[in-house]
């Protein structure tokens, strides 16, 4: 066996885990066949036996399945698959149910097929770390835990208990493990931990000269009652119905998993296992978990990696920020450094309102010592590391500045030049714009190459990427260093060359013109916001535009008008933001914080938004023709040709930040995997004919050139 150590001594079979040249355990195929072998051998061995160890000779327990195999199957190898998943089980099965006890020996972290692993022991026994994660997170990445996870997890739990960790993929700590009785004993950690697990198990051995699972001991019954018990069943109908209306429709495995955990109760546990089997082939063979794994697995940890970090950098992590502006911006960074032990200056042009940008902080944090999530003492301890202010010599000794102050060129280069010389010898400077070019403000600093933009997204606190710009002078060292320091406020960096709107903001934008230009070709805004919901964006068009202010797309447009005049070129007025200049101009409706703008805001208490209703007298036309399907793929395909452009005119330089920009920036559907991998799902040609029909019907926006064809083709993943 290559990938699995057996050994039998005095009575007691020890199975380790220890995958060759890798840093973790996987089920690969190598593993299968050892499983194999190994289930044999305890069979032979039986009456040898007295107890059984499972370990790991890894840092972690066990990481799961083979992804990267995950990644080449196809609809027609469901049947192998199937095949393959049952024999897996077969080999659990083997070993759990020889009537031996068997002790999993929990190290680390055990996730997916892990958890699935450590299930086959009758007892757990872990080493209570509080970095160790325990659980089946496969809804994630568009898949079900079908290697005996929805068949355990539901007969340990009962239907309601497992819903959280099976149909939502909550993970949970050792601790929360013992709490839920899915781990039975506990182990402080430190150098003797292994030695001490062991001794447990072998306590627990002697102590149990046989075992079983729970659900194979007469008189069991399922935590909370089967299908079939009225309360449950009152219950059932709800569930599908909640599961509905949270991914509408748009991602199976939520609904598999919920079929598979109703269906599984209430037949014996050979056939809830082949059930489970039935619906994972499925889901691993169909194109959204692949599109899922893609981008949630394998693109993501290429971020986490710093695939897109300059090599050869000394890592990095700032002591002391300094924050330029107040406002929601500034106060929600200065929240996210404090909350990782960062010490942070929050500028603005009186103390009053640098206090007033502190107490976002203060609120945010109330609401967590209210809700028993953090203690008082935590809290200070975040609120005393930031300091307002409103005197430039505060920022002294900063080993980074970060200008967050409102989209003006003069006000950027003001504050800069104040600023610049309070940072520490070796200090970076990075300006927070979503559309002015780096390359543009860098004019303003005193050295090109510690000038860098980083485009935080609001709210700060929930949302998790973060975009580095690189100007045409900024040097590898501040790109690495402004990649750890997002990293060390627990985000996703992605790094993209400089433009006008470098990514995220520019993709973003043609989503909500497309859904401005709809309006004003006469087609209901109703229909418009609901394309947008249906095709998994998480608000329509027209609610992004208001949330985000009229005005401020208005002023954007205009600043661009200008600088292409400066540059002896003229900009063209979009149809999407001829309505948007109509709406504020003609009709005084700035957006959500100005009083209304698409939407009415009713302020009475409870009172929802709703459709500005002289929407319809103004833009909709009665004789309009429109397709939910080319509404729906016009919002998506906008943005995924426009990320192709990206590529092509290197303002993106990898798939995998275009994929998590896309759907943590601009909230592109996850269940395409990204706007990058959309195209690549729905196959490049599929996607060119149908991007071609959507040029000649609406307009350029949807035109591919050949090079952006041929980027497409340069940068498709191979697995």
């Amino acid at each position: 066996m290559k990938t699995i150590q057996y050994s039998l001594i005095d009575g007691i079979a020890t199975i380790t885990f220890d995958e060759p040249d890798s840093p973790v355990n996987t089920m690969c195929l190598q593993w299968q066949d050892d499983m194999s072998e190994v289930a044999a051998q305890v069979v032979k061995d039986k009456d040898a036996i007295q107890g059984i160890l499972l370990a790991s000779n890894k840092t972690t327990f066990f990481a799961g399945a083979d992804l990267k195999g995950a990644m080449r199957l196809q609809p027609s190898d469901a049947a192998k698959i199937f095949e393959e998943i049952e024999r897996v089980k077969r080999n659990f099965r083997t070993i759990e149910t020889l009537g031996k006890p068997v002790v999993s020996l929990l190290n680390g972290t055990a996730l997916g097929g892990g958890w699935e692993v450590a299930l086959v022991g009758h007892h757990r026994i872990a080493i209570d770390d509080k970095k160790t994660q325990f659980g089946l997170p496969e809804v994630t990445l568009g898949l079900l835990p079908g290697a005996s996870g929805v068949t355990k997890m539901t007969r340990h739990l009962g239907l309601m208990g497992a819903q959280p960790y099976l149909v939502e993929g909550k993970t949970f700590s050792p601790a929360e493990a013992k709490g839920l009785g899915l781990v039975h004993d506990l182990v402080e950690p430190g150098d003797n931990a292994a030695a001490e697990m062991k001794a447990k198990a072998l306590a627990w051995i002697a102590a149990n000269p046989s075992a079983q699972h729970p659900w194979e001991a007469k008189g069991y019954k399922v935590p909370g009652g089967l299908p079939s018990n009225p309360a449950v069943a009152q219950m059932l109908p709800v569930a599908p119905a909640v599961i509905k209306k949270n991914t509408r429709g748009l991602y199976p495995a939520p609904e598999a998993i919920m079929a598979c955990m109703v269906e599984g109760l209430q037949v014996d546990l050979e056939t809830a296992l082949r059930i489970e089997s039935r619906y994972l082939a499925k889901l691993m063979t169909g194109t959204q978990a692949k599109a899922m794994i893609n981008t949630f697995f394998f693109n993501l940890n290429a971020i986490k990696s710093g695939q897109s970090r300059p090599a050869g950098v000394p890592r990095f992590k700032p002591s002391k920020v300094g924050l330029l502006g107040a406002g929601m911006m500034g106060a929600g960074i200065a929240y996210a450094q404090a909350s990782k032990g960062i010490a942070s200056v929050l500028k603005d042009v009186s103390l009053e309102k640098a206090e007033l940008g502190k107490s976002y902080s203060a609120k945010i944090t109330q609401g967590r010592v209210d809700k028993g999530r953090m203690t008082a003492d935590a809290q200070q301890k975040i609120l005393g590391l930031i300091q307002p202010t409103a005197s430039n010599a505060d920022l002294r000794g900063c080993d980074l500045i970060i200008e967050a102050v409102f989209e003006n060129r003069e006000l950027k280069a003001k504050v800069t030049q104040e600023a610049e010389p309070m940072l520490a010898e070796g200090g970076f400077f990075a300006s927070n714009t979503s559309t002015l070019p780096i390359t543009g403000l860098a004019k303003a600093s005193r050295d090109g190459k510690k000038f860098i933009g980083i485009h935080f997204f609001s709210p700060v606190d929930k949302m998790k990427l973060v975009e580095i710009i690189r100007g045409a002078e900024t040097d590898d060292e501040t790109v690495a260093r402004a990649y750890d320091y997002v990293q060390a406020l627990g985000k996703f960096p992605i790094v993209v060359n400089d433009s006008r709107g470098f990514f995220t903001s520019r993709v973003f934008g043609t989503f909500v013109m497309e859904g401005a230009a709809m309006l004003g070709e006469g087609i209901p805004a109703a229909a418009i916001e609901n394309a947008g919901m249906q095709a998994g964006m998480p608000v329509g068009p027209l609610a992004v535009l208001d949330e985000t202010a009229l005005t401020l797309s208005l002023h954007v447009m205009e600043q661009t008008k200008a600088d292409f005049a400066a540059e002896g070129k003229t900009y063209e007025v979009t149809p999407g933001e001829r309505v948007v200049e109509t709406m504020v101009k003609e009709h005084n409706r700035p957006g959500r914080a100005g009083g209304g703008g698409f939407y009415e805001y009713p302020t009475e208490k409870g009172a929802k938004k709703f459709l500005w209703p002289q929407l319809k007298p103004l833009f909709e036309k009665a004789d309009k023709a429109w397709d939910i399907t080319d509404l729906k793929d016009r919002l998506l395909y906008r943005q995924a040709v426009e990320t192709a452009r990206c590529l092509s005119e290197n303002v993106l330089t990898s798939v995998h930040d275009a994929n998590i920009g896309s759907i943590f920036g601009i909230g592109f559907p996850a269940w395409t995997g990204g706007a990058m991998q959309f195209i690549y799902g729905m196959g490049i040609e599929v996607f060119e004919a149908r991007a071609a029909e959507l040029a000649a019907k609406y307009g350029k926006g949807f035109a591919l050139t050949d090079e952006v064809k041929a980027a497409i083709r340069k940068y498709q993943p191979k697995y």
